[in-house]
Formats: structure tokens, C-alpha cells, sequence
């Protein structure tokens, strides 16, 4: 496929034409326009299907209730375009591997399972029955459970998730490695040392009544647009928004909505943020801790004068502890760290520190441009901190934002999908079904890979996702899943994943979020869980391309049912293919086990789905103290380790284009950064382009600096100037995947550090056989 390939800067607002523009040629491009039409109608709205895009709420009063990128991801997957056995017969592994991904998902629907033959390096298609036998052969003939990896993409639904995990626990293994793993792993690790619950404290109505709004590390017009509608109006009615984000970029700017005539028809597009700061990557704790320490010179001189002084001192006495350490921490940390790992001025600082200072109610607001370094848990703690002096936490229009990415990432790790889980869930779990829970922790995503690597893991399954992609230090995690016995991918589209093969491999097709899912007992409804703890129904509505594409709940049920029932162990006792028949059984025993979900047949049937609740919104904090604790962490000494003390003259940040949904690639377009028809491109900043005397346009190869002997570098990308701190670059993912060392990885999470990668940038030229005369 060709196209065509230009750098122009873009003048429009997010939303708007642009925005129209794309989503009708996406409609029309699925060779499915009036279906998926009627597909977008229905998409997060009361009868209908949750998007399969991002975690944002809904608001359940829009007709419309979808974004670009929703329209994108329901477009993507509603497609005629179908990946059929004829296909694989066409083309080897080794030919597909030196497509794009974007080719590869672009061929459409997988129809058929398929069985990879290493003799003719093909997939060849193969029954059901035969795939379910052979994966029960592999797993029954483990030496140990732990010998098995069940990967979960935040895709999966609430029922496929809790019996992914009920079956892994079953067979007496807590590896469950998922996609929060490498993304928002520091949010839930930092908010329950905090406040005692990994999940934000916020609904989506608190928008509405916030004064000031604080947006750290998140590009919501590509990464979850519809966030965009919830900014403005509360700018519209006054509030103050403040984007701490390392690049400009158009989203955090201004917004024109695509579903207002007014602003379609007239040039008018409302500004975005009040302030808009642009730290160094991994610079927003220092940010923050610079806030902290001149709001505590303000508060210091009113009690000075005999007043009350900004902080709640009734909210930090009855509901924290650790303050005295915490305010001593700030005191000993001087402007001039705070300045120059910021990467911001002093003046700056204060001037965020008095729109927060004058505000009555305040929401913090993150994503992975917070949690993908190595000081990411203390950067969230930080964020907690600043909320807790000011008892930001538990009122209306107050509180802590997590933005997750994936529609249900947030639903997985409520269902149990999660290698660490508490004695309490595994305790519900053996009482409810009569067996005992395996105690010890399993892998994460990294830990699985090292733990491929060694040679010690014989099975993987990959309920959902792009895990070859989605992974960092792209060549070990290739070895990695190379060294498998038996991999296994549950998935709608070809993907990277499915060409880097085990010893064995299958293709399992799965439904789509947008299709109905007809079962024994009649159309099935899922459900889901967003960013703000709302639990909704979704059924789909469209026709399945193919009747061997079966459910994800299906499969999860098919794949038990073979194991158990040739191996004895509690897990042949339930009847696993009844549940697959019925998904109301698998919502019974879910309320049965798991808090907040008592009566959730019938609650799944209110309009717009219900609340789970956050305690520490309602000041309960499970924590040792029983109190929201402060934490009194010192900056990090450097953003990243330096190669042999030296350190890196630029740290890079991967990051998502505007056509893209994490490794799904839905065109190779960025529009609002100016970048059309090409994806191997390193943002930069002009200051830095000219000391390295080279040009826009010009090629590079990019090499990361790191100490384990490993050669990781990329080749051949543009050059193209951007409005980013010096010494800071950004490129996407995951082109720059490889750079990623698989040993670099946050503190107590174990997340990839994606967001601060140290590296070096020299001119490259093609090789002669490549360049054009």
C-alpha cells in the first residue's frame, strides 16, 4: 500500500470538520457504511454496546454518544473485509512479517481458527473441537501450573475476564500478565498505598461541579476524545483547566465540536486549558512538589497573621496521617531541584500553585504520561498528597481522575485479573466453589517475559491483545514468545502477535463488541466497567461474519471444559459449557464473590449502568492506618540512570498517533501534529535540531543508552520539529518499541519506563540498495 506521505502543520481545532471528515471515511471504508451507521447509534447507549475504544464515561443524555476514534474502533471491527483460510494458504509468516501493522489489520476479520504448520511456515485452519483438545494436551501436560501465562487485554469483558482467572486458579496458577501491567499499573499500586483503593475517587457528574481541573500526562483528543466534551463545558461554565503535558498539543489547546452546528458552520472552537505547562518527561513530581512547597509558603505566612491558613487541618487530623514527615520532605527540597528536573521556572510553578490555591474544588486528572517511569508510583503519591492537604477528596466535583485506556481495563483487575490478589478474593473464590486458591504471586507481563526467556514457561494464552507488539525490547519479547511449546491468541484481527509463533501456535476468532452473541439460551449481553468505577450492560447488535467466530466467553468456557474434563481437579465439577450457554450464571457467582456486585442481573438492567462505590470517596481508607497516608519520598536523584554515569543527551517518550488505538494502526495519519502517510518520525525540538546540525526531514537512527551490553537502536526516521522542551523527544510505538529496554521498568510495578528512555540520535543514511537515483 502506498501513501502519500507530508509534514503540515495543522491549523484546526480538535473535533470539527477534521474530525467529521474522518469518521466518514472510516464508515465508508468498512465496506459496511449503512451498518455500521446504525452501529454508531447505538454505541454507549442504554440497549446498546459499550465502545470498544477508550474507558471514558458515558453521559448517557447525547443522541450521539461516540467520538472519532470510537467511530474508528466500531468501523475497524464492523468490517465486510474478512482474513479467511485462503489467505493464510497465500501468504507464509515470513512474507507477513515484512508487512506493517497496518497492512495486517487492515486485511479484517479472522474467520476460521487456525493451526500454524512450521513445514510450510503457513496457518492452516482447524476444527474447534481439535484446537480445544490441543491446548488441554499442552496444559494437562504441564509439570507445574506456573508453567502456563493467561495474558488479558483490557478489551475482555467482565464474564470472560472472572472465568479466565476462576480457570487459572483452578488449575493452580496467579500468572496473570495484562496490559495494565505496561500502563496504568503505577495508578492502582500508588492510589492504594495512598488512600487504599487503585481507582480514582471521582463519578463523571463531578466535571460538572469542579472549579479547577488539573490534566497531567494525557493527550485526551487521540486518547480518549470524548474527555474532550467534559473539559469544555466545565471551561464554558468558568472552570479553570490546567494541562501539565510535555508536547503541545492540539486537544489540551482548543476544541470545536463535531456535534454542534454552530461550530461547524462558523469558525468558532472554544480554548481548552487556562494554563498550559510543558515539564520535562518524568518532571510532574517535581512540578507538583514546587506547587506544594509555595502553597505551604502561603499557608505558613496566614497563620503567621493569625488566620486559618490554606490547608483543611480538620480533614488532614481526621483522616490522614504522615504530614509532619511529608511537609518536612517539602521544606528540604530546594527551588533549584524542583526547577531544573521540572523543567519549568519557578514562576510558572507558582502561578499553577495560586489557580489551585483559589479554587474550591479541584480534580487531578492522569495517564501513562505519568506512570511509565521509573518514580511513577511517587509521582502519583504526590498528586494524592496535594489532594489530601487540601481535603480535596470525598466531596462533589473534588477529587482523583485515573483516565484508564482500554474500555475495560479497569473491569479486568475488579474481576481478579491480577497476579497479585488478595487472601480475601481468594478466600471468596475457594468457599464459593470448594477449592483452594494457589497463594503464592504470579508473573506480571514483565516477569512473564523473563520468565519466557529462561526457558520456564511451555504455555502461553493471549485473551486478546497485540502482546508482541504492545511489549517493550521488541527482539527479546519475540525470543520470549518464541520459546513457547504452545502459543495461543484470542483475537478479531491478524496482528503482530500471531507471527511470532511458539513451537505451536493457534488462531482462536473471536466476536467483536459491536456483534451479537447468540448462545443456547438466547442473545447474550456483557458487561464492562469505565475509568470512573460505572458498570455497564452491552449487547451487540450486528451479524458475525462467520459461525466459527465464537465468543470470547464461549472460548474461555470451551478451553476449560477440554482441560478439566481429562484431568481431575476442582474445576470439573462446574459445569463450564452451561455457563457458556448462559452468561446470567456467570453474573451469579460473580455477585457471590466479588464486593459491589449483589444483584447483578438485576442491576445490569438499569439505564446507564451502576456505581461500585469508591470507599476512600467516602473517607474509608484500607491502609495499615486506616487513614490516607502521606507520602514523604524525596525527588529522584535523576529521571533516568545514566549509561556508565554519563547521562544521555536526549530521553524519549513513545507515544500514539491520531489514527491509531494502542497498537491498533488505523491509518498513517496524525492530523493534529502535522504528520500524514508515514509513522517513522521523531518529534524534536527546533534548539536541539540545530545543535546536532541537521534539518527537518532529515533521517536518523535512534540507539538507547543502557548498562546490560544489549544493542537497541531503530533506523530511518524523519526529523520534524515540535513544539517539546530540548532535550526531550517523543516518536510512536511500537516503531520505538525496541528501544524499550525489558529491564527498565517503574519502581514496585514492573511497568516498562516507555515514557523515559534515555538515548542517543545520530544522521543515517539508507543503505545503497534502498536509495533512489
Amino acid at each position: 500500500m502506498k501513501f502519500k506521505s507530508a509534514i503540515k502543520p495543522y491549523s484546526g481545532a480538535a473535533g470539527g470538520w477534521g474530525s467529521l471528515e474522518a469518521t466518514t471515511r472510516f464508515v465508508l471504508d468498512s465496506k459496511q457504511a449503512l451498518k455500521n451507521i446504525r452501529n454508531l447509534l447505538r454505541v454507549n447507549q442504554v440497549k446498546g454496546f459499550d465502545c470498544p475504544g477508550c474507558a471514558w464515561g458515558d453521559d448517557n443524555h447525547s443522541t450521539f454518544s461516540f467520538c472519532e476514534n470510537g467511530a474508528k474502533a466500531v468501523s475497524w471491527e464492523a468490517t465486510r473485509k474478512a482474513v479467511e483460510p485462503q489467505f493464510f494458504a497465500e501468504h507464509s509468516l515470513t512474507t507477513l512479517r515484512q508487512q506493517s501493522d497496518y497492512f495486517l489489520e487492515y486485511q479484517g476479520r479472522i474467520t476460521h481458527p487456525m493451526r500454524y504448520n512450521p513445514h510450510t511456515d503457513r496457518y492452516q485452519p482447524i476444527s474447534w473441537q481439535a484446537a480445544l483438545a490441543l491446548i488441554a494436551k499442552h496444559i494437562n501436560g504441564l509439570d507445574n501450573p506456573n508453567q502456563l501465562e493467561l495474558y488479558t487485554s483490557g478489551r475482555a469483558s467482565n464474564e470472560a475476564s472472572y472465568l479466565y482467572q476462576l480457570f487459572g486458579r483452578m488449575l493452580g496458577t496467579n500468572n496473570f500478565p495484562d496490559c495494565s501491567n505496561m500502563c496504568h499499573e503505577a495508578s492502582g499500586t500508588g492510589l492504594k498505598q495512598s488512600i487504599g483503593v487503585g481507582k480514582g475517587t471521582i463519578r463523571m457528574q463531578d466535571f460538572e461541579l469542579a472549579d479547577a481541573i488539573f490534566v497531567f500526562g494525557q493527550n485526551p483528543g487521540t486518547n480518549h476524545p470524548r474527555m474532550l466534551h467534559s473539559l469544555r463545558h466545565a471551561k464554558d461554565r468558568g472552570a479553570r483547566i490546567v494541562s501539565f503535558n510535555t508536547l503541545r498539543e492540539r486537544g489540551l489547546e482548543r476544541f470545536a465540536d463535531p456535534q454542534n452546528p454552530l461550530e461547524m458552520l462558523t469558525p468558532k472552537s472554544s480554548p481548552i486549558s487556562s494554563a498550559y505547562f510543558q515539564p520535562n518527561l518524568g518532571g510532574d513530581m517535581a512540578a507538583v512538589r514546587g506547587m506544594v512547597k509555595a502553597l505551604l509558603e502561603t499557608h505558613r505566612e496566614q497563620l503567621a497573621q493569625g488566620g486559618a491558613g490554606l490547608f483543611d487541618q480538620s480533614f488532614i487530623s481526621a483522616h490522614t496521617q504522615g504530614v509532619e514527615a511529608y511537609l518536612a520532605t517539602v521544606d528540604s527540597t530546594p527551588w533549584e531541584q524542583i526547577t531544573q528536573q521540572s523543567g519549568l521556572s519557578e514562576v510558572q510553578i507558582r502561578h499553577a500553585a495560586d489557580i489551585y490555591q483559589h479554587a474550591e474544588r479541584v480534580i487531578l486528572t492522569w495517564a501513562m504520561g505519568i506512570t511509565q517511569h521509573k518514580h511513577s508510583v511517587n509521582t502519583v503519591r504526590e498528586l494524592t498528597n496535594l489532594q489530601l492537604l487540601f481535603g480535596q477528596l470525598g466531596k462533589p466535583g473534588a477529587g482523583l481522575c485515573p483516565v484508564r485506556g482500554h474500555s475495560n481495563v479497569q473491569g479486568n483487575r475488579t474481576m481478579g485479573i491480577d497476579e497479585k490478589p488478595t487472601a480475601a478474593m481468594l478466600a471468596r473464590l475457594g468457599q464459593h466453589f470448594g477449592f483452594t486458591p494457589p497463594q503464592e504471586a504470579g508473573h506480571n507481563t514483565v516477569e512473564a517475559l523473563e520468565a519466557m526467556l529462561r526457558g520456564e514457561i511451555r504455555v502461553l494464552i493471549a485473551l486478546g491483545g497485540n502482546l508482541a507488539a504492545a511489549a517493550p525490547d521488541t527482539a527479546r519479547t519475540a525470543q520470549a514468545l518464541r520459546n513457547c511449546d504452545l502459543t495461543v491468541h484470542i483475537s478479531t484481527k491478524l496482528n503482530r502477535s500471531h507471527l511470532i509463533t511458539g513451537a505451536d501456535a493457534l488462531i482462536l476468532p473471536t466476536l467483536g463488541r459491536t456483534e451479537r452473541d447468540m448462545q443456547a439460551s438466547g442473545s447474550q449481553f456483557i458487561t464492562v466497567e469505565d475509568s470512573f468505577s460505572m458498570v455497564h450492560a452491552s449487547e451487540g447488535v450486528g451479524k458475525p461474519l462467520a459461525e466459527t467466530q465464537h465468543s470470547e466467553t464461549a472460548i474461555v468456557c470451551g478451553i476449560a471444559n477440554a482441560v478439566f474434563a481429562a484431568k481431575p481437579a476442582s474445576g470439573k465439577a462446574l459445569d463450564w459449557l452451561a455457563l457458556a450457554d448462559n452468561y446470567h450464571l456467570i453474573r451469579e457467582h460473580i455477585a457471590a464473590t466479588i464486593p459491589g456486585f449483589d444483584d447483578f442481573n438485576a442491576r445490569c438492567e438499569q439505564p446507564g449502568g451502576f456505581y461500585l462505590g469508591s470507599a476512600a470517596a467516602q473517607m474509608h481508607f484500607a491502609t495499615p492506618s486506616g487513614k490516607a497516608e502521606f507520602c514523604a519520598a524525596a525527588l529522584p536523584e535523576s529521571l533516568f540512570p545514566p549509561m556508565a554515569g554519563v547521562p544521555a543527551p536526549f530521553v524519549l517518550q513513545t507515544l500514539r498517533a491520531h489514527d491509531q488505538y494502542n497498537t491498533t494502526i488505523y491509518g498513517l495519519d496524525d492530523r493534529y501534529r502535522g504528520v500524514y502517510g508515514q509513522r517513522e518520525v521523531l518529534f524534536i525540538n527546533p534548539q536541539d535540531l540545530a545543535a546536532l546540525s541537521l534539518q527537518d526531514g532529515d533521517l536518523v537512527e535512534i540507539e538507547t543508552q543502557w548498562n546490560d551490553g544489549v544493542i537497541r537502536k531503530v533506523s530511518g526516521f524523519k526529523l520534524v520539529s515540535y513544539d517539546i522542551p530540548a532535550g526531550n523527544l517523543a516518536a510512536y510505538y511500537p516503531e520505538t518499541n525496541p528501544l524499550v529496554p525489558l529491564s527498565s521498568f517503574g519502581d514496585n510495578t514492573h511497568t516498562p519506563t516507555s515514557k523515559s528512555v534515555p538515548v542517543t540520535v545520530r544522521p543515517w543514511q539508507p543503505p545503497s540498495s534502498l536509495r533512489i537515483a
